[in-house]
């Protein structure tokens, strides 16, 4: 392995898990292994270790049959158990090289890891958005450079996208806030709504720490606080702000 990719981060310790999915990926997948990327705060520089999680890709040549999968599973759920610092931070998913290339939400379900969860399930319209950094941003582990394996996304489809999500996830929340009652997800939510109005503005995208620098100048007074203080999470100990939460997601849904 290239030297770079024994190192695909600046952190050994996510490295070491790193190189452990690998290992145990490509050994369960054999020839339908393509490669191993990174997206996230790990491809954009913005990576938190305290709050941050591991966002991964693994790209195989086609659907993975179901014994595949089983095993797949186990060895996520020994990997969570094998007390390596960031094994319980892994969230990524399993996709053949044809769902990666465009989006296609009629695609067939991929396993996915997400909290600790492994699963099968198709995407949503947030994997326009994710394709387009791991096109642009990702990080190669293992395996050929990613810009050939992914069409380009337009500005209009990222746009499409950010509003199909808003209605989707993110106005119920304006009904039944009862998941905005944790102040990380409070934070998480501010500057989720800080990239997307980043995007709907630009028709591209930017990670949480720019959109939010962008949002406190762009929005004025009214928003800086929250905005500041969601930004400084966890560091910093946070007052409930969960009426300014629900009032910045409306006003990013209208």
């Amino acid at each position: 392995i290239p030297e770079e990719r024994m190192h695909p981060t600046p952190y050994p310790d996510v490295n070491l898990v790193l190189q452990r999915l690998l290992t145990e990926a490509q050994s369960i997948l054999g020839k339908q292994f393509i490669g191993l990327y990174l997206y996230g705060s790990l491809s954009s520089g913005d990576f938190n270790p305290q709050s941050s999680d591991v966002d991964f890709v693994i790209v195989t040549h086609s659907i993975l049959p179901a014994a595949t999968v089983s095993a797949l599973e186990t060895m996520h759920q020994q990997l969570a158990a094998s007390g390596l610092k960031w094994a319980a931070k892994l969230e990524g998913s399993y996709m053949p090289k044809d769902s990666l290339r465009r989006y296609n939400p009629e695609a067939t379900p991929c396993p996915q890891i997400n909290e600790g969860r492994f699963y099968v399930a198709g995407h949503g319209h947030d994997w326009i958005i994710q394709r387009h950094i791991i096109r642009e941003w990702g990080v190669v582990v293992s395996g050929p450079p990613l810009r050939p394996l992914i069409d380009p996304v337009q500005p209009e489809d990222l746009r499409r996208a950010v509003r199909g999500i808003l209605q989707e996830w993110w106005a119920p929340m304006l009904q039944d806030a009862s998941w905005l009652q944790r102040r990380d997800y409070q934070a998480f939510a501010v500057l989720t709504m800080c990239r997307a109005l980043y995007t709907l503005a630009f028709g591209a995208v930017a990670s949480k720490p720019v959109s939010a620098r962008w949002a406190m100048r762009e929005l004025g007074e009214e928003w800086t606080g929250v905005i500041q203080r969601a930004f400084s999470w966890p560091q910093e100990p946070q007052p409930d702000e969960l009426e300014a939460t629900i009032n910045l997601i409306r006003y990013t849904c209208e």
